[in-house]
């Protein structure tokens, strides 16, 4: 998975940007974005802002989980009380990012029907044939969907493949909580003043420390 973290001021001011990569599962912690994403990100992040406005006022929480999406680029984010927003641009590997995606409804249900008709009608319904268990379509221990048509697709619960998983939000969760407490230490700085870039090397190392240790 590659980030984009940014750091946006009260008037839509960019604060502070930082780029890195997963350092799960054997990740270099390298971001991984093409050259047209790197370029894209910036805009990505800019045009999510309107959306974060609707949300901010419909949820009473600081951090609001996954607010938009673009193509295979996930936007969370994480509002503080003086309405500074932390916003962290997440892309899967261009491998699973087609397995994390959501499949439209209509796709899967014409995908599904046509082999449960033709399965119950030429052959009787048996446990061991035709119905799958309860745990292998919900994906049981190993997070596997069994289809009816007898192939097996693998949604990844992993932290650096699937930016929609409960883990994922949880761990992007600990990443702003911790980003958030240096923030504040940061701007405490008698020489800081409200939506001032912060060139603070301290606290780069400290949000690059937070990748590390959740994502």
């Amino acid at each position: 998975m590659s980030y984009y973290f940014a750091i946006i001021g009260t008037q839509d001011n960019p604060l502070f940007e930082y780029e890195f990569g997963t350092s799960k599962q054997g990740g270099d912690g390298m971001a991984r974005f093409t050259e047209q994403a790197r370029q894209l990100n910036q805009f990505i992040i800019h045009s999510s802002l309107d959306i974060v406005e609707e949300v901010q006022w419909t949820n009473g929480q600081m951090y609001l989980k996954l607010v938009d999406r673009f193509f295979t680029s996930y936007i969370s984010c994480f509002l503080t009380a003086s309405n500074i927003k932390f916003l962290l641009l997440h892309q899967p590997p261009s491998s699973s990012s087609s397995s994390s995606a959501l499949p439209h409804p209509s796709s899967s249900a014409s995908a599904s029907t046509p082999s449960l008709i033709s399965s119950s009608h030429h052959h009787p319904p048996s446990s061991t044939s035709v119905i799958p268990s309860l745990s292998t379509l919900t994906g049981g221990s190993n997070s596997s969907t069994s289809t009816l048509t007898g192939g097996t697709s693998r949604t990844s619960t992993s932290i650096a493949a699937n930016p929609t998983s409960p883990q994922t939000e949880e761990a992007i969760r600990n990443f702003f909580a911790e980003v958030y407490e240096n923030y504040v230490k940061a701007i405490m700085s008698p020489f800081y003043r409200t939506n001032m870039e912060i060139r603070s090397p301290v606290f780069r190392a400290r949000v690059a420390a937070a990748g590390r240790k959740y994502l």
